[in-house]
Protein backbone atom coordinates (compact mmCIF):
# COMPACT_ATOMS: atom_id res chain seq x y z
CA UNK A 1 0.00 0.00 0.00
CA UNK A 2 2.88 2.09 0.84
CA UNK A 3 4.18 1.63 -3.01
CA UNK A 4 0.69 2.63 -4.35
CA UNK A 5 0.79 5.40 -1.90
CA UNK A 6 4.28 6.80 -2.75
CA UNK A 7 3.37 6.39 -7.01
CA UNK A 8 0.37 8.60 -6.84
CA UNK A 9 2.30 11.08 -4.78
CA UNK A 10 5.00 11.17 -7.49
CA UNK A 11 2.66 11.47 -10.38
CA UNK A 12 0.67 14.40 -8.75
CA UNK A 13 4.07 16.26 -8.07
CA UNK A 14 4.69 15.54 -11.90
CA UNK A 15 1.20 16.36 -12.78
CA UNK A 16 1.59 19.41 -10.83
CA UNK A 17 5.20 20.61 -11.96
CA UNK A 18 4.34 20.23 -15.82
CA UNK A 19 1.06 22.20 -15.18
CA UNK A 20 3.12 24.72 -13.93
CA UNK A 21 5.92 25.23 -16.50
CA UNK A 22 2.62 24.73 -19.70
CA UNK A 23 4.11 21.26 -20.72
CA UNK A 24 1.71 18.77 -22.41
CA UNK A 25 1.03 15.81 -20.01
CA UNK A 26 3.18 13.06 -19.77
CA UNK A 27 0.56 10.60 -20.00
CA UNK A 28 -2.45 9.67 -22.67
CA UNK A 29 -5.30 12.20 -22.13
CA UNK A 30 -7.88 10.07 -22.92
CA UNK A 31 -9.48 6.99 -21.27
CA UNK A 32 -8.60 4.75 -24.21
CA UNK A 33 -4.65 5.78 -23.61
CA UNK A 34 -4.65 4.58 -19.69
CA UNK A 35 -7.10 1.29 -20.84
CA UNK A 36 -3.91 0.63 -23.36
CA UNK A 37 -1.75 0.94 -20.17
CA UNK A 38 -3.51 -1.08 -18.32
CA UNK A 39 -3.75 -3.55 -20.90
CA UNK A 40 0.18 -3.74 -21.07
CA UNK A 41 0.33 -4.32 -17.05
CA UNK A 42 -2.27 -6.91 -17.46
CA UNK A 43 -0.80 -8.60 -20.15
CA UNK A 44 2.67 -8.91 -18.35
CA UNK A 45 1.15 -9.92 -15.63
CA UNK A 46 -0.70 -13.14 -16.55
CA UNK A 47 2.47 -14.06 -18.79
CA UNK A 48 4.42 -14.16 -14.92
CA UNK A 49 1.40 -16.21 -14.09
CA UNK A 50 2.02 -18.55 -17.43
CA UNK A 51 5.55 -18.21 -17.80
CA UNK A 52 6.09 -22.19 -15.46
CA UNK A 53 3.89 -23.69 -18.23
CA UNK A 54 6.06 -22.23 -21.07
CA UNK A 55 9.30 -23.30 -19.70
CA UNK A 56 9.11 -26.91 -17.73
CA UNK A 57 10.43 -29.59 -19.69
CA UNK A 58 8.72 -32.64 -20.21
Amino acid sequence: MKEILLALLAGLIVGFIFAFLKLPIPAPPVLSGIMGIFGVYLGYQIFQWLAPLFSSSP
